[in-house]
């Protein structure tokens, strides 16, 4: 059976916009509201980065369900409850990380056709660029699970280096090695990509004065 699609609840009480402390203490307590005031503070940026991190075609909607379930299963062990919004920025960075590596090890036994797009009618105006993203993510698809996630959390979300360190529980040297070695190895394959380097050109010439 397949989950209710992502909708941001509403609260049942108005609690005046607790700050993430008092909500993470009110979820530890099994007060009624909290649960609908984490997911409506926090379910739009876990939606926005399981999406870009996997790519078109995956089912984004039933991840960020699933972050929230192990979030929910396991704040009760959460030491500072401050610290609520980078807890749940790390159960998504590590269950993203899992499902790229389950997808890369599916690709190895060709189990798996999770690098294409679905079929489904596409605009001629967005075929352009569903084509362009198509490539970019096969382009990802070649990535490590750490590599591509150091890649998309910095040139997607635009996240620092100090930010992504932290997300993933790493020290801030191996996050530019993994960063500066992903961002070689697409330069490099964009750069080979007809259709991809032909789009940047456009994208430059666009921007240009």
């Amino acid at each position: 059976m397949r989950r209710a699609s992502l909708a941001i609840a509403p609260p049942e009480i108005d609690k005046g916009s607790p700050d993430d402390g008092d909500v993470a203490r009110a979820l530890v307590a099994g007060e009624p509201w909290a649960a609908a005031a984490v997911w409506n503070a926090h379910a739009p940026k876990v939606f926005r980065i399981v999406a870009r991190v996997l790519g078109p075609g995956a089912d984004a909607e039933d991840m960020t369900q699933e972050v929230f379930a192990r979030v929910f299963s396991r704040v009760s062990g959460l030491r500072d409850p401050d610290a609520l919004g980078s807890f749940i920025f790390s159960v998504t960075v590590r269950m993203l990380k899992w499902e790229l590596r389950r997808r890369r090890v599916r690709r190895i036994l060709q189990l798996s056709d999770a690098a294409e797009l679905p079929e489904q009618p596409v605009d001629p105006a967005d075929s352009e660029a569903r084509e362009a993203l198509a490539r970019l993510y096969a382009i990802l698809d070649t990535l490590s699970a750490d590599d591509r996630t150091a890649f998309v959390l910095r040139h997607m979300e635009g996240m620092s280096l100090p930010e992504i360190a932290e997300a993933v529980g790493v020290s801030l040297a191996t996050v530019k090695r993994r960063l500066g070695r992903a961002t070689e190895r697409v330069t490099s394959l964009v750069e080979h990509d007809t259709s991809l380097s032909a789009y940047c050109v456009k994208e430059e010439a666009r921007d240009a004065p």
